[in-house]
């Protein structure tokens, strides 16, 4: 039987490879840093990593995990509801709570899992979900789990957002669903409109904080922060996965019956082996760092509005962004994949994407900027896009 499998599966990767679109994992041998060394021998300069604010080899974390890996071991071997549950993970979720102004947090392996095991529990056939055309894959794969009524509008457009709203007042309960900066354009969801539209049409919000917590925000407490909304949204889902630490580990946090909900019915939660302590551990290190001092947020800042004037200025054509996220414009599909291989050997490492992450037409580069970037990072890699972009007759 897997021979005709076997078969078609050939072929359809050979045409992807011969449309020049095939996939290959780049094999890093060493910290995610800035600069990281590749199995090739080459060292190259880190452009499309989510550590925003540079944490992933930080010193603190690495001990914090190190001393929890001592008192608490490796790994849990449970879920959290039989003896997966440590005094660290419910000191984590209080931190988590304590960070977005909300009442309560559960955590995950992920925060797919997290947006993946939030709607089920929460929402039957009478309700409605109302979710921003950009959300994230996981929101999307969460919502077909569930059996409410699904809506959708185009991306951060309030007046269609009202429009579906008003179609799904007469389902019994509402909840409009959104990513708080969009990973692929970099854009931040109006989420003061949002909270303004969710009061007149008795709604509840959820918001996908993954691109945006520790990014967005005069203290990093993402969009919530930057709209002056923070402790009025029902519900936030975020990972420690990128700006936190970069390690893995998911959560929703928010009103309290919520969460007490999911933690009854949620089936990642129920059903997967608890975070291990040392990524716990290392968690809450981070969260009390952050509450200490803004640095690593204002220079973060400061590098993405250097990186985009500096961009514009060579002629690039680029999203508006409020975020960390930079996307340079190509279109084509392959020409963002011989752009990232060009950079490569400039000693720049990013990755080209295109259908099916972003629409037909849309291929682009993603650039993502990390407080630990310094100028000189930041110039390189100004300078590679330059001269590829020239090479490439993208710039003329």
């Amino acid at each position: 039987m897997y021979t005709n499998l076997q078969v078609f599966l050939q072929k359809e990767l050979q045409d992807i490879k011969d449309a020049g679109l095939y996939k290959n994992e780049r094999v890093i041998v060493s910290p995610q840093t800035a600069e990281i060394h590749l199995n090739t021998g080459a060292e190259v300069l880190n452009f499309c990593a989510n550590n925003y604010l540079g944490l992933s080899n930080n010193p603190k974390l690495i001990e914090a995990a190190r001393e929890a890996l001592t008192t608490h071991g490796y790994g849990m071997s449970s879920v959290r509801f039989i003896c997966g549950t440590t005094d660290l993970h419910k000191k984590l979720e209080a931190k988590v709570a304590e960070f977005f102004g909300t009442e309560d947090t559960i955590l995950y392996a992920a925060c797919f899992d997290a947006n993946g095991g939030v709607f089920e529990p929460l929402f039957g056939e009478d309700d409605a979900i109302i979710s921003d055309s950009l959300n994230h894959a996981s929101i999307i794969d969460g919502v077909r789990l569930c059996k409410a009524a699904r809506y959708r509008y185009n991306n951060a457009d309030m007046a269609d957002l009202e429009a579906q709203l008003q179609i799904a007042q007469k389902h019994r309960h509402r909840i409009i669903v959104t990513d708080g900066v969009f990973s692929m354009d970099g854009n931040v969801a109006p989420m003061d409109k949002i909270h303004e539209l969710a009061t007149k049409y008795d709604a509840i919000v959820m918001i996908d904080e993954c691109h945006s917590a520790g990014v967005v925000g005069d203290t990093g407490r993402g969009v919530t922060e930057k709209f002056n909304v923070r402790g009025k949204i029902e519900i936030i889902t975020g990972t420690l996965g990128k700006a936190f630490g970069g390690a893995i580990g998911g959560f929703t946090t928010g009103k309290k019956e919520i969460i007490e909900m999911l933690r009854q019915r949620s089936r990642p939660y129920l059903f997967s082996n608890s975070i291990p302590p040392s990524v716990v551990a290392a968690g809450i290190k981070m969260f009390e760092m952050m509450s200490e001092t803004t640095e690593l947020q204002d220079k973060l800042h400061s590098n993405t509005d250097y990186f985009m004037t500096r961009m514009q200025e060579a002629g690039f054509d680029l999203k508006p962004t409020k975020s960390a996220i930079i996307a340079v414009m190509l279109y084509d599909a392959k020409l963002s994949q011989d752009f990232a291989a060009a950079l490569l050997k400039e000693g720049i490492y990013v990755i080209g994407f295109y259908y099916p992450v972003v629409a037909k037409g849309q291929a682009r580069i993603r650039v993502q900027v990390s407080a630990a970037h310094e100028v000189e990072h930041l110039d390189k890699c100004i300078a590679a896009f330059t001269k590829v972009g020239k090479e490439l007759g993208v710039l003329k």
